[in-house]
């Protein structure tokens, strides 16, 4: 854990995927064609909180919804990439525009889609319910499953790490 804490230290960005990470990977269906995801609310409070300590949130995901946009939009999340299969070019583009490195990086991914980012940033986080193949190659491992705390844990890991925890719960 120690090696954990020492990487997430250095942490200025966290990238999340969507679905099956800031959602539970489930997608509805309504009659016309509507889409429905669920988000969970303290998912959305952790990262609040690490983005009042300065750390920048970023998202990219292969789908586009308009949905997603009003999110990220309600949890003021500027960085948003949707519609982008290939996650390591929009990756590259968020590192380039903000003028971090890899090593300044998080990200946290649950399919095999997310390999080729997880496998150059600082930090690679996966969620409890991740395919095998990602929970092997990810540096750390959520103790709750995506779209039920997994990007709180995240978030609080980071803040763990930079001593900005206790002073963001104690806010309240």
């Amino acid at each position: 854990m120690k090696e954990i804490l020492q990487r997430a230290k250095k942490i200025k960005l966290i990238v999340f995927d969507v679905d099956g990470v800031l959602t539970d990977g489930s997608l509805f269906y309504g009659d016309q064609g509507e889409e429905y995801k669920a988000f969970y609310s303290k998912d959305g409070l952790g990262m609040k909180l690490l983005m009042r300590t300065g750390v920048q949130i970023g998202i990219i995901t292969a789908r586009k919804s308009q949905l997603v946009k009003h999110r990220m939009d309600s949890l003021g999340i500027e960085h948003l990439y949707q519609g982008r299969l290939d996650k390591l070019n929009a990756f590259d583009d968020l590192l380039k525009k903000l003028n971090l490195s890899y090593e300044q990086t998080a990200f946290v991914g649950d399919d095999v889609v997310d390999l080729p980012v997880m496998n150059k940033v600082g930090l690679s986080i996966t969620v409890d319910d991740a395919h095998p193949l990602v929970k092997e190659q990810a540096h750390w491992q959520t103790p709750l499953p995506g779209g039920r705390g997994a990007a709180r844990n995240a978030c609080e890991l980071i803040m763990q790490a930079q001593g900005t925890l206790e002073e963001q719960l104690n806010s309240f």
